[in-house]
């Protein structure tokens, strides 16, 4: 069984659309949440974190996108891992801005299936990292109501990076949804990273307005790990202060809108 040990409270099924299949893991009970694993795939502690939301009686759906299911982070795993991931460009857009990865209407898909299965208000969805603009991209679809932002880290490489990761209409349907059913985006990530620099931040309060709840942390907040302060709900949180206070707060913002 090797790494999937880890998942082993977990139950595996794959899932197809238009002709994509990735495996998913799914635990708990309650209205639904997808959770997207960070780089390099979905290892212990985003793990650790569906465990959380799924005590929390909510279902986690945790697709396998990328890397190996249940391996804990290396240097060597995060570079291997990432070199595969450019290569993958029928699915993420690694450099683009202007819209929207492939992968993305993969993930609506899920959404609504899970919608239709666990019933309540809608989905939660939170993306990480590779994945942490997703989560805005899949409000698209009217069964996610809870889209979390975590160090949203596409696209990668670009100048100030004002850049969001979706399409002008996608961006517009988003905002008529929020208006039109009081809902709000959260967005996480700590001041100093570098794959999340101000101007994304500055992009997401001008576009959505108060409608944006920005969650943004100090280098001190952060747990150590072999990377500097980047990924907030995994890898440098710690189990007390601001960073265990964002996880809750995310947790309770999918208990709220999800109807748990």
């Amino acid at each position: 069984m090797g790494h999937e040990a880890a998942l082993g409270a977990y139950t595996k099924f794959d899932f197809t659309h238009d002709r994509r299949t990735f495996p998913v893991y799914r635990r708990g009970a309650g209205p639904a949440v997808v959770v997207m694993h960070e780089m390099p795939g979905l290892h212990p502690q985003v793990i650790r974190f569906a465990d959380r939301v799924a005590e929390a009686g909510m279902t986690v759906f945790c697709p396998s996108l990328f890397g190996q299911p249940g391996r804990p982070v290396d240097r060597g795993y995060v570079t291997a891992t990432m070199l595969g991931v450019l290569c993958m460009r029928r699915e993420f857009l690694v450099w683009r801005g202007d819209r929207s990865s492939p992968v993305v209407d993969w993930l609506r898909a899920l959404a609504r299936q899970a919608h239709g299965e666990c019933g309540g208000k809608g989905v939660g969805a939170v993306g990480m990292c590779f994945t942490g603009g997703f989560a805005l991209a899949m409000m698209t679809d009217p069964s996610v109501v809870a889209p979390v932002l975590s160090q949203p880290s596409l696209p990668v490489g670009r100048k100030g990076a004002p850049t969001i990761g979706v399409s002008r209409e996608e961006l517009s349907c988003v905002k008529g949804r929020l208006a039109a059913e009081d809902l709000s985006v959260i967005g996480l990530r700590f001041k100093s990273d570098k794959l999340v620099p101000d101007a994304r931040f500055e992009t997401y309060r001008r576009e959505l307005g108060d409608r944006f709840e920005a969650i943004e942390l100090e280098d001190e907040d952060a747990a150590p790990a072999l990377i500097p302060p980047h990924s907030v709900l995994t890898l440098h949180l710690k189990e007390d202060g601001p960073t265990k206070a964002a996880e809750q707060r995310v947790i309770a913002f999918f208990r709220e809108r999800t109807g748990a």
